[in-house]
């Protein structure tokens, strides 16, 4: 947790909710990038029943990553880092907000939440999503081994607020087309409904094995369907860029840069790229990222042709080349100008409209934002943002 939330202007907030809200109902509507997303989950974490009981096939939650860049005319401009379908720690957000007002007796009149939100609007509107029309004892968080997560906090904050349980997806047990949990007496309960949090890069990398088959048609809601976590992904970057997002940092898959068109995409959009084919050439004004991953594993700065080029083919499909972003230091600190990035939270209910609802911040003075990149620092970390 940072020693201090920060303090952005209202116009600012509302254009990086705007531009999430936009990229995202593009995606939805793009025929050819969803049968191509699609064709890249796995095909053991392809999961029936996407569609729900949604009129409309969509994401329940959704999370966009600003970076705050220095445009030609010294003004600070978003600039998406990434968009994911997927829950983020929207609970412990909520209450860390809470916190840093009490404890800093901020003013009644800084706001939080978004989409013209108070705190019991965004409780009602998240526990409507989370819940679905189900009672709360037949829906369950998920996750792999919850309680050695650092987002327990978040689990155990939302258990308590909605009434629900905390589960490891790999004590689930399959009986028919029905899913249970043991509760606290033991008892076997039907699930009605998933709270998903299970992430499927962690279940791959700690080889988990699941006592059902993940993908089979259960008898079950998905608050939150596993197949969103791939379908809005990083896997979106490359199409949003080439379709000429000006929030989009200029993208390309591994596999178009070294093999088709990715490298004079990338050069026409503005990116620096020495020429060549050497082994020994850096792409400084690069990042390699691995399209499904999270907490920032994986990402390199500057890679090399070689070791672009050292990634298996077959694999180069599942990465992207995006334009470095520099983050503008902002935050005033005992210790330096600090960083921020500001991801936009966003909910979404089975029948109800998307919504922003909180921003979430992270402030580093790292090459990367995640907590576990700014390790044995001060005044860095997760943190809320307030705005007049």
């Amino acid at each position: 947790m940072a020693e201090t939330p920060v303090f952005l202007p209202q116009g600012m907030l509302e254009e990086m909710a705007s531009a999430g809200m936009r990229l995202t109902q593009r995606l939805l509507r793009w025929p050819e990038y969803l049968a191509a997303a699609r064709n890249s989950i796995p095909r053991n974490f392809l999961v029936a029943g996407e569609s729900g009981s949604a009129v409309f096939p969509h994401p329940n939650f959704l999370t966009a990553d600003f970076a705050l860049v220095e445009t030609g005319s010294a003004e600070l401009a978003p600039r998406l880092v990434e968009i994911q379908a997927f829950p983020s720690v929207f609970a412990y957000q909520a209450m860390l907000t809470e916190e840093y007002r009490q404890v800093f007796g901020l003013p009644d009149d800084l706001g939080v939440f978004l989409g013209g939100m108070d705190k019991d609007s965004f409780w009602d509107q998240f526990g409507k999503t989370v819940l679905g029309n189900h009672a709360p004892e037949s829906v369950v968080l998920t996750e792999v081994d919850p309680r050695h997560q650092k987002t327990l906090p978040d689990f155990l904050l939302t258990a308590r607020q909605l009434g629900i349980s905390v589960v490891d997806i790999a004590t689930l047990v399959p009986i028919g087309n029905k899913l249970h949990y043991r509760n606290d007496r033991d008892q076997l309960i039907p699930i009605h409904r998933i709270y998903n949090r299970a992430i499927a890069d962690e279940m791959i990398g700690r080889n988990v094995e699941l006592p059902f088959d993940l993908t089979a048609p259960w008898d079950v809601e998905w608050a939150g369907h596993p197949n969103w976590y791939f379908l809005i992904s990083k896997y979106s970057v490359p199409w949003l860029s080439a379709a000429g997002e000006s929030v989009v940092p200029p993208a390309a898959f591994l596999d178009d840069f070294l093999r088709g068109d990715g490298f004079g995409r990338l050069e026409a959009a503005g990116v620096k790229l020495p020429g060549g084919n050497q082994g020994e050439t850096v792409y400084e004004d690069l990042l390699l990222k691995p399209l499904f991953s999270f907490a920032g594993k994986g990402i390199q700065f500057a890679p090399t042709r070689a070791e672009l080029e050292a990634i298996p083919e077959r694999e180069r499909g599942n990465y992207l080349l995006q334009q470095r972003m520099h983050f503008v230091p902002t935050i005033r600190t005992p210790h330096g100008l600090t960083q921020a990035e500001i991801r936009i939270l966003y909910i979404w209910p089975d029948r109800g409209e998307l919504t922003p609802v909180l921003p979430l911040v992270r402030l580093g003075r790292g090459k990367m934002m995640g907590v576990d990149h700014n390790r044995n620092q001060e005044w860095v970390g997760a943190s809320a943002a307030f705005w007049r």
